[in-house]
């Protein structure tokens, strides 16, 4: 079972880190992703990466800010957020896919419950 937590309250320009853990200890067996939907808008891509953590992919309006990273030794992936802005509010959601990496919500099997961030101006 997927748990994101790190969210919370933070100005404009500041960062946070997020985790997702996994109860199951299966995230190094998985690509995974980190998904965000705010209030009234559909869910959107943020980063994802492969298994190995050889390689990475963003959203367009994320890239440069956010980092992903996993430690699978820990069972742990990390979304390390920079400059974060208050359109970066959203719910944060942290994905597994067996077989699949990148931006597609279908692509992925198991999800967890969200952790709220919110940036104030």
């Amino acid at each position: 079972q997927l748990q994101a937590s790190g969210g919370g309250l933070v100005q404009a320009g500041g960062s946070l880190r997020l985790s997702c853990e996994d109860s199951n200890h299966t995230v190094g067996n998985y690509a995974m992703g980190w998904f965000r939907q705010a209030p009234g808008k559909e869910r959107e891509f943020v980063a994802a990466i492969t298994w190995t953590g050889t390689r990475t992919y963003y959203g367009d309006s994320v890239k440069g800010r956010f980092t992903i990273g996993r430690d699978n030794g820990k069972n742990t992936v990390y979304l390390q957020m920079n400059i974060l802005k208050p359109e970066d509010t959203a719910a944060y959601y942290c994905a597994a896919s067996q077989n699949y990496v990148g931006s597609r919500l279908s692509g992925y099997n198991y999800w967890g419950q969200g952790t709220l961030v919110t940036v104030s101006s």
